[in-house]
């Protein structure tokens, strides 16, 4: 993987969402790099999957991207295609964009599987200190028990210096799950204070839902489209 930054802001907070259950993460950050004044400040190269990028609305949107938002200091990590078993090749991506940016945390957004139809609690672990952990007690609850798959995981397991908050919102499925995305942006607020209504996310649910249906939908194709085509040169 080949991290391109046009900008390097300093002493900034990563938000990173990448696929998993529900899209809850890459829901997310779509949500926050729509409703906050960002700009485009990378690209992240992959070799480990097809060289394919979707367009949507005449625009071009990579498989990973990195974004900006100055009033805040803000990055955000927005992630559509990762490929395969990548957790600890994309946490070493985060590793290398902390350094490059001297970030002062980096916060995690997740989905997680819900036993129950009705529930959408939002779970939280923090690598920081007690008060960091006070912040999220009225919107979310502690992590005690669970496994951690994926970057997120990956990123624990590195026991980074730089402070890592992971945030999990129960999803009813592995489909996009708007809802979900929308309790975990509260629980971001109140813990990072951006003052972002999720009231929209709710209400664009099925607009959010249907576009990454159709990016997800048409990259799959396309892969499965490569991956015969190179079983055929082989064969």
């Amino acid at each position: 993987m080949k991290l391109n930054l046009t900008k390097k802001p300093k002493n900034v907070t990563i938000i990173e969402g990448f696929p998993g259950f529900g899209l809850i993460g890459t829901i997310s950050i779509e949500f926050l790099i729509e409703h906050l004044k960002t700009e485009k400040i990378g690209t992240v190269e992959m070799d480990e999957i097809p060289a394919m990028i979707a367009i949507h609305q005449n625009k071009v949107i990579e498989p990973i991207s990195i974004h900006y938002n100055k009033e805040h200091n803000i990055v955000l990590v927005h992630a559509i295609n990762i490929g395969k078993d990548l957790g600890w090749k994309l946490a070493d991506l985060i590793v290398e964009l902390a350094k490059e940016l001297t970030a002062k945390e980096i916060i995690s957004l997740e989905g997680v599987g819900s036993p129950s139809s009705e529930s959408n609690r939002v779970f939280y672990y923090s690598t920081g200190n007690g008060k960091v952990s006070k912040r999220l007690l009225d919107a979310a609850s502690p992590l005690v028990e669970g496994i951690i798959v994926g970057p997120t995981g990956a990123l624990l397991a590195r026991r980074l210096k730089v402070p890592l908050v992971a945030l999990f919102a129960e999803a009813k499925s592995g489909l996009p799950d708007s809802k979900a995305a929308a309790e975990i942006i509260k629980a971001l607020d109140a813990y990072t204070g951006l003052k972002i209504d999720p009231k929209p996310l709710i209400k664009q649910a099925a607009l959010f839902e249907n576009k990454l249906k159709s990016i997800l939908e048409k990259g799959n194709k396309a892969e499965d489209t490569q991956q015969k085509k190179r079983l055929s040169y082989v064969g």
